[in-house]
């Protein structure tokens, strides 16, 4: 069975860094794309960033270009997220998704497997 396990969430303050790592097991993890998702209450899913099956194609959101940085280990089967200048807008439930298509895609509904996200907590 496949789980996509998050850590590494926590409370920062405005300007902060925080490293959100993904675990992931089941599945052939060199053959899925993985993405960062987040998600605050009553609203849908929000994509973050996503990286290529072999790590050499990343992409992100608008929001979080230049801050954010998505890398994977395909030897640890883990995928990374490391958040630098984090503002109270970036606080949300942060989730990691798995998704079979070759190329990266930003629609939550494409990804097939889901974690149950680790929660970030920007203070202004």
């Amino acid at each position: 069975q496949v789980q996509l396990i998050e850590s590494g969430g926590g409370l920062v303050q405005t300007g902060g860094s925080l490293r959100l790592s993904c675990a992931a097991s089941g599945l052939t993890f060199d053959h899925y794309v993985m993405g960062w998702f987040r998600q605050t209450p009553g609203q849908e899913r929000e994509f973050v960033a996503a990286i290529s099956w072999r790590g050499d194609y990343t992409n992100y959101a608008d929001s979080v270009k230049g801050r954010f940085t998505i890398t994977r280990d395909n030897t640890q089967r883990t995928v990374t997220l490391e958040m630098n200048g984090l503002k109270p807008e970036d606080t949300a439930n942060y989730l990691c998704a798995a998704d079979t298509f070759i190329f990266i895609r930003q629609e939550p509904n494409e990804y097939e497997y889901w974690g149950q996200g680790t929660q970030v907590t920007v203070s202004s």
